[in-house]
Formats: structure tokens, sequence, C-alpha cells
């Protein structure tokens, strides 16, 4: 996915916005890229952070950057900012999302006389793809309009012009931005966390399609929001940090009332709660809660070497780090019934290796409660999973052994008691060799993040989404 921050000062500015982009680092583990302008002079920086850590890398860079405003990012996709210079002038760009269409944009604008630099994998970057899109524009906002009207997917960005940053929000809200104030800076970010330890304060929180100007003494609405929203529930069941807020909800909350809803309705006798660290102990906590059981780490990660959330790009090396970071609790184990909680079901192939852990621990029985429900449909808006495919959910190919056909009565097996529902579970269990196992359901998940259904994107539990 992705994160990024970018601020406003009435003096330096490379401080906060080092550590603002920081607070970003859960959001993504390929490259991580820094901007600032002083006097019309662009200062960039960019490092992939695939082996060690944003701190670590950018840290030398920093004796470089002058001015007092800047933006910066964390990125699971390209290297980025881009420093574009058009006849809106010179400005750079940081952005979070997808382009399913990058393809058809590429020949299209090549055939419009524009040019391309910026190339991996034979594929365009993407940022200096939107970054051309808005050059086409008769003015910024006229441009990043181009952007809403054009992209298949989602983007939401941050543009650093001589002065002065553009902030410009998804068109449906996939992705959030929240600015931030204190006396003589303005900040907006994706993830507050990164807000309280550099003083700001949540000032506003953006609607899709807006677009906003930052000074250093507030902000300017260049565009007003939409009505329609679509932001991802994964922000609060996986993504977001436990102390981040979107749309006013708070991610650790939202976890926390989803365990207990599913801990109040669950009859299973067990010894103790545990998490699936670290986005299940919100959830754990909620469902020790409502069950009124004691929540014990029955598993713990191993933050030393392993402190991020997200695993790298292959399958091989997933598997290994996910084996690697995680440590079982033998003494508390042993001979116990224990229920764990964690933030979805995937491949399934981490999990049945936790769960064979467990029992080799000497557990006696291993429940499992998932946040979300079962994903039916990979994600076409922000790179929830780096999978490709359907079949690379354990649901489709259930639904595979079950029907013959991966494809066929989809929407009945995503309705949550359905005889197809019930089918699938039972089959999943059964594969990961777990006790019992139970998802929360789309109901229970839009209430614990108290927004209405229409406001949020569900499109990987039950294929319903804005294009």
């Amino acid at each position: 996915m992705g994160g990024f921050f970018g601020l406003v000062k009435r003096d330096k500015c490379i401080n906060e916005l080092f550590y603002g982009v920081d607070y970003n680092s859960h959001m993504g583990t390929k490259r991580a890229g820094l901007a600032t302008c002083h006097n019309g002079i662009f200062t960039r920086s960019i490092h992939n952070i695939e082996n060690s850590y944003f701190r670590t890398k950018f840290e030398p860079d920093l004796k470089d950057f002058e001015g007092n405003c800047g933006i910066g990012v964390i990125s699971d996709t390209d290297a980025q900012p881009i420093i574009v210079n058009c006849h809106l002038g010179k400005f750079a760009i940081v952005t979070v999302g997808r382009i399913n269409n990058i393809v058809e944009l590429e020949k299209e604008l090549l055939a419009k006389g524009h040019h391309f630099c910026e190339h991996s994998y034979d594929i365009i970057n993407p940022t200096e793809m939107i970054a051309a899109l808005i050059s086409d524009g008769t003015d910024f906002v006229s441009g990043i309009e181009n952007v809403y009207n054009r992209v298949k997917g989602s983007c939401s960005m941050l543009l650093l012009t001589e002065d002065r940053i553009i902030a410009a929000r998804d068109k449906y809200g996939r992705t959030p931005i929240i600015l931030g104030q204190k006396d003589g800076a303005m900040a907006a970010t994706s993830e507050t966390c990164a807000f309280p330890n550099l003083g700001f304060s949540i000032a506003y929180t953006m609607g899709p399609g807006e677009i906003t100007e930052i000074s250093a003494d507030g902000f300017k609405q260049l565009r007003a929001p939409g009505e329609q929203m679509q932001i991802c529930a994964f922000l609060w069941t996986y993504y977001g940090y436990p102390v981040c807020e979107y749309e006013g909800r708070n991610v650790d909350q939202m976890r926390c009332k989803c365990g207990q809803a599913m801990g109040e309705k669950d009859d299973t006798e067990i010894d103790f709660v545990s998490a699936i660290p670290d986005s299940g102990i919100g959830m754990a906590l909620g469902y020790a809660q409502g069950k009124r059981v004691p929540y014990l780490r029955g598993i713990v990660k191993y933050t030393p070497t392993w402190p991020r959330s997200f695993t790298p790009s292959t399958q091989e090396r997933r598997e290994l780090v996910a084996k690697m970071k995680l440590i079982p609790n033998k003494s508390l184990l042993n001979g116990k019934k224990v229920l764990f909680c964690d933030d979805s079901i995937v491949r399934g192939t981490q999990l049945r290796d936790n769960v064979k852990d467990l029992f080799d621990c000497g557990a006696r029985e291993v429940h499992m409660r998932i946040s979300c429900p079962p994903l039916l449909y990979p994600c076409k808006f922000l790179n929830f999973t780096a999978s490709k495919s359907d079949m690379e959910l354990i649901t489709r190919r259930v639904i595979a052994e079950l029907e013959g056909d991966h494809n066929k009565n989809v929407e009945a097996y995503s309705r949550t008691g359905s005889q197809e529902y019930n089918a699938m579970v039972e089959k999943i269990r059964s594969q990961l060799n777990i006790t019992s196992l139970q998802f929360s359901s789309i109901e229970n998940v839009i209430e614990a993040i108290g927004l209405p259904k229409c406001k949020i994107c569900t499109h990987c539990f039950d294929g319903s989404s804005y294009e």
C-alpha cells in the first residue's frame, strides 16, 4: 500500500518531515523518498528500504535538505517523489494508490506526445503517470480532476510547489488524508500516529475527492468533497496503526469492539484468549472482555529484528519471515484450550504453520477467530495483498474443490450463515487443522467501524464497490 506525510512551516521543516514520514513505515517496505523546496530549488532523496529501515537510510541525507516545506512517502510500489516541470510550474509529487488502466493511459499519452522517464519491470512509474495527467490540466485543480476522471483504481496525493502543499484525496476516499496543525506549521498525513509526538493535533479530515492548499498558517479548500465514499475497511482491521483515526474512528477501538461482539456470542469453552500479533491484539483484548476469559500472550512477536508488520514480496520469503518473527510461549500453551484472534486469512499458508507450531508446543485445542469476513475477491484498489489471481485466495481454492469451479456461486459463499458459507468455512478449518474457526460478519465489521456500509469498501468480502 503506502503512506505519506507533508508539512509547511515558518522555519526549516526537515526534522518534522523526517519523523513524520517514519511514522508511516508500517504501510510499506519497498521504497521511500523525501523532497523539500528552498528558494525554488527542489532537493530529493529516494532509497530502497527492503533490507533496512527508513531512518537508517535517510538520516545521513538530512543535512542536504533546506526549506520550510516538504513531502515524503513510504511506498510499496514505485520510486517517489517525482519532480516535474511543466506549464503549471515545477512541483514534486507523492501518491498512494493503484492504477489498473496504466497501460492504456500510457499508450494514449505517448500518442499525444508525452514521454515517460521512469520504468521498472517494463511498467512506467505510476506516480509519473499521475504527474503527466495533472500536467494536462489548465491548473492544478483541473489536472487533479483529470486524474479522478481517468484513473481506474484509486489515488491520493501530495504535491509540493515552491511554497505550499496541495493535498488531494482519492475520488472515493479509499485512502485517507488528515490535516494536522500546531503553532506555525500545518501537516498532511495518511496516518494520524504521525501527529502526537511531533506536537500536531488533528485539524481536519479531508473528504473524498477534496483538494486543499496547505500553508504554515492553515489550509484553503480548492475543491469540495464528493458525496460518495468507499474508504477501505482494512484500514481498521489490518493496515492502520492502533492509535490512528480515520473518519474520526479509532483503529484499536474498532478492533476491540469487533472482538467484543464476537466474544459475547461465542460459547466455545477455552482457557484463555491470545492474539496473532500485531493486528490481532486489539481484537483479542475485546474478545476476552466480551467472553470474560483471560487474555494471555500465547504467541509473541520478536520485535528486535522483525518490528514491521509487512513482509517480503515473494511467497518463499513471506513464509520464512512469518516463521521467524512469531515465537510460541510453550509454558502457557501446554495442555490448554486456546483461542487466537487474527486479522484475516489470505492464502492460509502462514496460519497453517502457526497452528502446527501451537500444537507442537502442547496446545490441547487451537481455535481461531478472524476479525474480517472471508476474502473472496482480490483487492483491485489498494494492493492489499500480493495476490495476482483469485486462486491465490484460500476461499477460491476451497470453492473450486466444492463446486468444481472457483467462480461458481461466489455470491452465496459471501453470505454469512448460508449453507455454502458454512461449508467453505468448515473446509478451511479442516485444511488448516484448526479446532474451530469463525470469521466476523460484514455486519459486525461495519458496526464496529461506525460508518454506513455505503461509505465503506467491502469489495474483497462481497465484490461490492464503486468503479
